[in-house]
């Protein structure tokens, strides 16, 4: 994987990463917010391995998901994860390692305190941000948590089984 911050000397690589199945209104807040603090937005989807893994089923497969997220303006760039089938690694330290942005953003339901426990999802990339010297940004799309893909599809399905 090329590295991004050396395609446009000078411009600010901010990265984000997410499921996104099925996107909501708060992806996009987050890639508005998380756009503004460079000159570029990288989304790194996580593929239909890590969805499996975590959720047990993909809503929309990761071709899909990455179509709209390339329609997003805020977007300029989408790459799949590579996770492999069934990972024991669920982070995306891998990726960030390859592109090494400037920034690694993350989601209202995210924050620091949270990232340096041990036990926290975002552990892994927390240390290598820091060993890499990627800033780290929190609470990033403004307002929180406001919507979750796993909220909207359970309200589907209690809405089917009404």
């Amino acid at each position: 994987m090329a590295v991004i911050r050396n395609k446009k000397p000078g411009k600010v690589v901010v990265a984000v990463s997410g499921g996104f199945d099925p996107i909501h209104p708060g992806h996009v807040r987050l890639f508005k917010h998380a756009r503004s603090l460079g000159d570029r937005l990288v989304v790194i989807l996580n593929n239909d391995n890590w969805l499996m893994k975590k959720k047990n089923f993909v809503f929309m497969d990761e071709k899909q998901r990455k179509e709209v997220l390339k329609g997003i303006r805020y977007v300029d760039e989408v790459i799949i994860s590579k996770h492999p089938r069934n990972p024991s690694d669920m982070s995306v330290c891998r990726e960030l390692s390859g592109l090494k942005p400037h920034v690694f953003a993350n989601g209202g339901d995210r924050n620091r305190k949270d990232a340096n426990k041990s036990s926290s999802s975002l552990n892994p990339e927390q240390l290598l941000c820091k060993k890499l010297g990627i800033a780290m940004a929190f609470n990033v799309g403004k307002g929180g948590k406001i919507e979750s893909s796993s909220w909207l599809l359970q309200k589907f399905l209690r809405s089917r089984s009404l």
